[in-house]
């Protein structure tokens, strides 16, 4: 096996790694101290930067003004942004993007994709369905107008980040004949409404209702996996969340100790302190590698049917990312805090502002458990022989 990340993977890492070197963390209020959300925008300017870096066409073939590179390197950018709590729709627009260019029409890719390497379009996606409990596809329907080229879409897409900010909202659906569609929706267009919501982590969510809603037939992807697919990019893209959340959270958790002194020793020298942060370099290797082989798995060239990997359907390898990364990262920011001591909620030190981060990226995933059954469920239907 072959573990290494190509040039072209390492050179969009390190690029990320410059842009993102300069963003602070502590930019905006502390969730702690902030009723609302902590602003009412994207970090503007960071997107700018990204997109003048090539940034967001990352995994958008040449014609679209891309580099034509995988969700492994994707998920890449976004462990570096998550170091820095970067404020930017980069895994959604990302994951959007992707999908668009991989099961769209050739008019809807060449008419959004260029726009969204360029900075100009903003993308987000509703994955939480009406309650975030079941499939998001059934809380939404796409029925056809009688007679036309077109889509009607009705239905409601709870905590759709950045939704306020976005020009194009990807809402997963189901058609008439059960199959789940992708409906790319603006979000000024008649029938949308969105109502504010606020995040774990101080960020401007939305309930998005759709009411009649027209679309055109280019705007509606239908293709078979289509919404699969997009839902387990931006799952992974998650998992890549946690992961590099983690690892800085884990980072500072290291200089502290390593000052901080007790008994006229390091905190970091004592076998207790030292045993914690070990089981979490464990905790953090195992995300890396189970959300790699998940972002391996989704590069296949036909998707979810391709046979990279093994007997199980992607969708197993997901599973897996997910259990690591919901637990990980949430044993991570509590050991952090807890060897940090005091220190660790002070609203004027950062650490606070990553478990914030952390409990709302565990809350996107769901439990373990519920990731545990569904892994189950695909072990029972395709057998390890």
């Amino acid at each position: 096996m072959d573990f290494t990340f190509t040039e072209e993977q390492q050179a969009a890492a390190e690029a990320a790694r410059g842009v993102f070197s300069g963003v602070a963390p502590d930019a905006v209020p502390s969730p702690a101290l902030t009723a609302g959300a902590v602003a009412e925008d994207i970090d503007r300017a960071l997107w700018a930067r990204l997109a003048a870096a090539d940034l967001l066409s990352l995994v958008l073939r040449p014609e679209h003004g891309g580099a034509g590179l995988d969700p492994l390197a994707l998920c890449l950018v976004l462990r570096e942004s998550a170091k820095v709590l970067a404020r930017v729709p980069l895994l959604e627009t990302g994951a959007v993007a992707a999908a668009v260019e991989r099961f769209g029409g050739p008019e809807c890719a060449s008419r959004l994709l260029p726009r969204v390497g360029r900075g100009e379009l903003v993308l987000t996606a509703g994955a939480s369905g009406r309650t975030g409990h079941d499939p998001a596809e059934l809380a939404v329907t796409a029925r056809r107008a009688p007679g036309e080229d077109s889509w009607l879409i009705d239905g409601v897409q709870t905590t759709v980040p950045w939704a306020q900010c976005a020009d194009v909202i990807a809402v997963p659906a189901h058609a008439e004949d059960c199959r789940a569609v992708i409906a790319l929706v603006p979000r000024i267009r008649d029938g949308v409404s969105l109502a504010g919501q606020v995040s774990t982590s101080g960020e401007l969510f939305a309930e998005v209702r759709l009411d009649g809603v027209r679309l055109d037939g280019g705007d509606v992807i239908a293709a078979e996996g289509a919404w699969e697919w997009l839902r387990d990019l931006l799952t992974t893209g998650t998992c890549a969340l946690a992961l590099g959340l983690g690892e800085r959270v884990l980072s500072m958790t290291s200089d502290y100790t390593g000052k901080r002194e007790q008994f006229g020793f390091p905190i970091a020298t004592f076998q207790a302190v030292a045993v914690q942060a070990a089981d979490r370099y464990i905790d953090l290797r195992a995300m890396e590698a189970t959300l790699m082989q998940a972002a391996w798995r989704l590069g296949a060239p036909t998707g979810r049917s391709a046979p990279r990997g093994g007997p199980l359907p992607v969708a197993g390898d997901v599973a897996v990312a997910k259990i690591w990364a919901s637990e990980g990262v949430r044993r991570v920011v509590q050991t952090a805090q807890h060897l940090h001591g005091g220190f660790g909620a002070d609203t004027d030190y950062a650490l606070h502002r990553y478990h914030a981060w952390a409990k709302q990226l565990e809350l996107s995933l769901g439990p373990a458990a519920a990731h545990e059954e569904a892994l189950g469920h695909l072990l029972a239907a395709h057998p390890l022989g």
